[in-house]
């Protein structure tokens, strides 16, 4: 976009801005005041044409966005012209891009359907007593599920990268904690036991120096451990919240609380499987400015702690790359969700919003004092407020789109929420 001042406006402008300059400099031989506005000139000419020039752009530059309509996406790129009279600058921008809804009614989107079954709250119920679980101290051979002690020390290519040797390290056998083969190593080990084997770290392993790397491990059983689950007695129910202490109504208690969870997490489902067909099938042209802003927005938590820790952005060892693909998908969903949004002008519904308030305070002891917390403060309220909108215009597309239910079982749609 070239943008053109007259002559007569900068000329006007460069005069008011001398005649200040005059009352203000000190000149020698000159009282305060009197100093003439030829001096003025030929001592500050340039730099007063620099400082109109640089509140020309900052003024031009929005009245010509409106007169064209352009709606800029980032900063512009501002480049003086030479010209003999006048003003004239080049400001080259991108803008937001043009985006056609015209591929949502051909959308073919899975719905998920699911509900609790008894056998379902059989395995939470299992669950929540594995949450609780004890360790007791056996003499035998170590299995899996089994917490053991362990000494071990590493070596690869040569080097001991474990300082030594590590002492008393607990390890929960099945519990996923060590690097892929190393918990199997530890089966069928008794106290005081020794064992060496060869492992190969993974090739996206944290550390570089060990990714991908082949190693050797010494380790000692020190300590077997076998887990002991509580007794589903009255005391274990009490603690869950239901005083009664009664089997039955932690039972339908445990449902209740399922069934709220399945229902977010279908929701949730749904919700994904919308923002892939969009993704996949609504076609935009991406602002760079836009992409750059997201990965700075995706990359600010790592920046923060590498500050905590007094560590340089780069030592964590962060490309571009990593966050550049989900920066795309981000930045694509939301000018297609706000497209929606405007176009078929959908407004937030305050009951949604409420709705969605109250069910979030389920969870608390005080559900009244979580929905006036959201609602004395605008900012809190308006991320709930943002998120209802999404959903509505989630649920736009999908009264628009080809769906097909699909029946899927509890445990498939929570262990996807939670990955």
């Amino acid at each position: 976009m070239t943008v053109s001042v007259p002559d007569a406006v900068l000329q006007e402008k460069m005069e008011t801005r001398f005649k200040k300059l005059a009352r203000e400099v000190k000149v020698d031989g000159f009282r305060p005041g009197k100093v003439p506005t030829s001096m003025v000139k030929k001592l500050y000419g340039e730099r007063v044409k620099n400082e109109v020039a640089g509140d020309l752009i900052q003024s031009t530059y929005f009245e010509a966005l409106q007169q064209q309509a352009l709606v800029p996406a980032g900063h512009p790129s501002i480049t003086p012209a030479e010209k003999s009279e006048g003003f004239e600058y080049i400001a080259e921008f991108e803008v937001y891009p043009e985006i056609s809804l015209d591929a949502i009614e051909a959308l073919e989107i899975t719905r998920p359907t699911a509900e609790v079954t008894e056998a379902d709250v059989d395995n939470m119920i299992e669950k929540l007593r594995q949450q609780k679980k004890t360790w007791a101290v056996v003499e035998r051979a170590s299995q899996e599920g089994d917490r053991v002690n362990i000494h071990f020390s590493g070596v690869s290519e040569g080097e001991n990268f474990t300082d030594g040797k590590v002492e008393n390290y607990a390890v929960e056998i099945g519990g996923k904690q060590m690097i892929p083969g190393f918990e199997d190593e530890l089966k069928g080990l008794s106290v005081g036991e020794t064992k060496s084997f060869n492992i190969t770290f993974p090739e996206k392993y944290n550390s570089e120096k060990l990714a991908g790397k082949a190693a050797v491990f010494e380790i000692e059983m020190v300590k077997v451990e076998q887990p002991v689950l509580p007794e589903l007695d009255a005391d274990f129910i009490k603690a869950y919240g239901v005083e009664e202490g009664d089997a039955d109504s932690f039972r339908a208690d445990v449902k209740v609380n399922m069934e709220r969870e399945l229902v977010q997490g279908l929701k949730n489902k749904l919700k994904n499987a919308v923002m892939d067909a969009l993704y996949d099938n609504v076609k935009i042209t991406l602002p760079n400015a836009l992409i750059d802003q997201e990965i700075q927005a995706l990359m600010k938590p790592y920046t923060e702690r590498a500050s905590k820790a007094k560590l340089k952005l780069e030592d964590l060892n962060l490309p571009r790359d990593m966050f550049e693909n989900q920066a795309k998908r981000r930045v694509a969903l939301g000018l297609i969700l706000g497209e929606i949004i405007q176009k078929h002008e959908i407004k937030v519904d305050a009951d949604k919003v409420r709705a969605v308030i109250d069910d979030m305070a389920k969870s608390y002891e005080k559900p009244e004092d979580v929905v006036n917390w959201y609602y004395a403060d605008n900012s809190r309220l308006n991320d709930v407020q943002q998120m209802v909108l999404e959903d509505q215009a989630v649920a736009w597309v999908v009264e628009r789109a080809r769906v097909t239910d699909q029946s899927v079982g509890f445990e498939d749609v929570m262990e996807r929420q939670q990955a």
